[in-house]
């Protein structure tokens, strides 16, 4: 707090101050008495303007105020030997008078509040100290930012490697041996009450103001077929993964009706679809997590959950986390997932959240969607064959409200180039609604621009591998921290990766890099992303059997049954 200095002398005796007071009004007497007026006014005037000295803190701040200055000019020390004065980076008056400039913002808690400073220098002092300032601000911001940026890559460098570790625990559960046996291997599926599940489907007329799901949740959940694109292949909407994934574990080869034979639980809690419905819709909290508290009382009475405390049950949400993690300053999704029941369970979601270990991402549904290895094998015949005539696409819309999306920048450098080198699909237009139009634009291209949208993942990943279609990403979080059992470590045998800080600011031609890789290392990634990835990134339909290729689901469930296995 800013504490004004006293002038005043020592305190003396009253005789000694009289004496003092009475020469002291004699001699100013007659030395103003020899002054002419004019001049004595000036010194009025000169009185009028004073200065003041105030401390704050470790600083000493040496002010002059006048009622003719409407704003604030000080020169400042440090109280203490080699102090270093934090120079006010906030749009204060000090800095804006001294140099009309827009610095960044500070959060320096030691930065003196200048409200509580009301003098300032005359205009004329402003050049003399203004160099000086210069130099002292430039120097002084230009150490915060170093330092800050270094603090921020530290923490940065952190977080990635929590993330590598996780994956790679994430990746030791996957088992090179496919088990032809169901011994121990037991799934359990729990009957829930229709109200978690099959209730939630029967809402799909007003799940969303402006689309009606009904026809997405059709032969069981794949959505309706698409006969232009060839068998196997249907509507499937994003959101569709939970009920796709219950239709298929009903059929599972090592599901148990008898809980004691099972080795993992699965609960076919619709938890997406219970977001869903509540996203565009004035309720409160409360409401939005009502059927997920339910849930939480009723497997607190089954012997299995209260067991192993739901560290062998699994739980598959067809959203992103952050819409079961809500915070207190927003209404937005549930707290689903941070209930202190969800912690041990395994939550599959179409995107984790990078530092929870037990959220796993797996594939977005795509179109395809395989009854056989035949069907397999007829689709990556076709895509390898295909002949691509343009070498970069980009299905998408701006992101007007983001202003760190690069979606604008690349928009703009893919339609200054001919169709040939990049071609546009425009979303906001309604094309990426139709599956047919976006397949055949990644089949007809090398590379497909994949930029983070509302989060980091897309599910136009997932359709640009299925088609063959190289993808570029600029965000590692998009696929490589998310996909362990789907996707490899090693991402350069399937995507590109150009780093969105160099596209935000303008440092590369993204379609002119991707025209310097060469035929040969493009026909090498597209046969891996063809033959090696593509049947486990695709759902089979929920009679589908596969003896050659194993799909997503059978990956997923494999690989938790792994997992449980050696819990055990």
């Amino acid at each position: 707090m800013a504490v004004s200095m006293n002038r005043r002398k020592p305190k003396t005796s009253k005789n000694s101050e009289t004496k003092q007071h009475c020469s002291c009004s004699a001699f100013l007497f007659k030395f103003l008495s020899r002054i002419p007026l004019g001049i004595l006014l000036l010194i009025l005037v000169y009185l009028w303007s004073s200065s003041s000295t105030i401390i704050s803190g470790k600083i000493v701040h040496i002010c002059v105020s006048s009622r003719k200055l409407n704003n604030l000019y000080c020169l400042s020390a440090g109280t203490q030997p080699n102090f270093e004065i934090p120079i006010p980076l906030t749009n204060n008056s000090f800095t804006r008078n001294i140099e009309n400039t827009d610095a960044s913002p500070s959060t320096n808690s030691s930065v003196t509040d200048d409200k509580e400073i009301v003098n300032a220098l005359s205009s004329s002092t402003i050049g003399n100290i203004k160099e000086d300032i210069d130099i002292f601000r430039k120097d002084s911001i230009r150490t915060e930012i170093d330092g800050a940026d270094k603090n921020r890559n530290e923490e940065i460098a952190i977080a990635k490697k929590a993330v590598k570790e996780q994956l790679q625990l994430h990746r030791s559960w996957m088992s090179s041996t496919n088990h032809a046996s169901c011994e121990g291997r037991g799934v359990y599926v729990y009957d829930l009450p229709s109200k978690f599940n099959k209730d939630l489907i029967g809402q799909c007329e007003d799940m969303m103001p402006w689309t009606n799901f009904c026809e997405y949740f059709n032969n069981d959940a794949l959505g309706e077929p698409l006969a232009s694109l060839g068998k196997g292949w249907y509507h499937t909407h994003q959101y569709s993964l939970e009920p796709i994934f219950h239709s298929r574990i009903l059929s599972h080869p090592c599901r148990v009706y008898n809980e004691s034979e099972a080795k993992l639980f699965y609960v076919p809690y619709y938890g997406g679809l219970d977001i869903l419905r509540w996203h565009f819709k004035n309720v409160s909290v409360d409401v939005k997590d009502t059927l997920a508290m339910d849930l939480m009382k009723w497997l607190e009475h089954r012997k299995p959950w209260v067991q192993n405390s739901g560290s062998d049950h699994v739980f598959v949400l067809g959203k992103i986390s952050w819409d079961f993690r809500r915070r207190s300053y927003t209404s937005w999704g549930t707290r689903f997932l941070e209930l202190e029941q969800m912690q041990n369970p395994i939550k599959l979601l179409i995107e984790r959240q990078p530092w929870e270990v037990n959220d796993i991402a797996i594939p977005h549904p795509t179109f395809f969607h395989p009854h056989s290895d035949d069907d397999i094998v007829a689709w990556q015949q076709k895509i390898i064959g295909t002949t691509r005539k343009s070498l970069v696409s980009f299905a998408g819309a701006e992101r007007p409200n983001q202003p760190e999306s690069i979606r604008s920048v690349l928009i703009s450098q893919c339609t200054s180039t001919s169709s040939d080198r990049c071609q546009f699909l425009d979303c906001k237009s309604g094309g990426c609604n139709q599956p047919e139009t976006v397949t055949e634009l990644f089949m007809d291209s090398e590379f497909c621009l994949q930029p983070p949208g509302d989060s980091p993942t897309r599910k136009s990943v997932f359709d640009s591998l299925v088609s063959g279609c190289i993808p570029v990403l600029f965000d590692p979080f998009t696929a490589y921290y998310q996909y362990p059992w789907h996707l490899p470590e090693d991402h350069r045998k399937y995507s590109v990766f150009i780093d969105q800080e160099e596209v935000r600011r303008m440092k590369v031609d993204v379609v002119g890099r991707l025209s310097g890789i060469s035929a040969r290392e493009r026909d090498e990634m597209r046969r891996f992303i063809v033959y090696e990835l593509l049947p486990g990134l695709v759902y089979g339909d929920s009679s589908s059997r596969f003896e050659k290729f194993q799909d997503a689901f059978s990956i997923s469930v494999n690989t938790l049954l792994e997992r449980v296995s050696r819990m055990r």
